[in-house]
């Protein structure tokens, strides 16, 4: 399987034309289409730039006891 990301116009006909980036050979082939709109686009890419532009949280040091280990996490059973 493999992901294309690509563009498509949609023809006065109703008929689709990718562009070029999606070499797939001739034939029927079974697709995924999302269609975002340029507002939707937008929104999200705002969404991503506010989340990014949070400032890290300062939680402090850890505790000088705590310990990682498999064994100390889960017990006996190590899961």
């Amino acid at each position: 399987m493999r992901s294309i990301q690509t563009t498509m116009q949609v023809l006065p006909d109703g008929t689709v034309r990718l562009g070029d980036s999606a070499s797939l050979p001739p034939g029927d082939h079974q697709v995924v289409l999302t269609v975002l709109d340029n507002e939707e686009q937008a929104r999200q890419d705002q969404a991503l730039r506010d989340f990014l532009a949070q400032p890290p949280l300062e939680l402090g040091p850890w505790p000088a006891d705590l310990s990682l280990r498999r064994e100390d996490m889960y017990g006996d059973w190590g899961r």
